[in-house]
């Protein structure tokens, strides 16, 4: 009788299928129109460009149309002006804080002085001990 000595062995190692993503087949228009497919790992279909190499001063600083820095069309810079101000611009001029600090106290003054006046005529004592009388 033949005797077999089975034992297992693994001389050779697993090697990894690479992984690749899956890709999509995307329209991308650019501001001036024009359009052109890629594809990508996004799932939009349709992308539109509000900054491309068309409208960008970054990319034609000849262009005096694009010198002026309010418009962008996505609105970006002016919904950033309207929330935090222009404290952040380099051309915005140096405004004297003493004077301003000197008018806000004014206008402060002011204001407190109104609202005494009228709570020395809307006091809630009187409101309270008139209810229900007939004038």
């Amino acid at each position: 009788s033949t005797t077999f000595i089975c034992s297992q062995c693994r001389h050779a190692t697993l090697l990894r299928r690479p992984k690749r993503p899956y890709t999509f087949t995307q329209l991308v228009t650019l501001s001036d129109g024009s359009a052109f497919t890629q594809r990508t790992t996004s799932p939009l279909p349709v992308y539109r460009c509000t900054r491309d190499t068309r409208n960008s001063l970054l990319w034609n600083p000849s262009s005096s149309k694009l010198m002026n820095v309010e418009d962008d069309e996505a609105g970006r810079l002016a919904a950033f002006r309207s929330r935090f101000g222009r404290s952040y611009d380099a051309n915005t001029p140096v405004v004297d804080l003493e004077a301003t600090e000197k008018k806000d106290a004014k206008d402060m003054d002011a204001k407190q002085q109104q609202v005494e006046e009228e709570d020395e005529d809307d006091n809630l004592l009187d409101l309270i001990s008139s209810f229900g009388q007939n004038e």
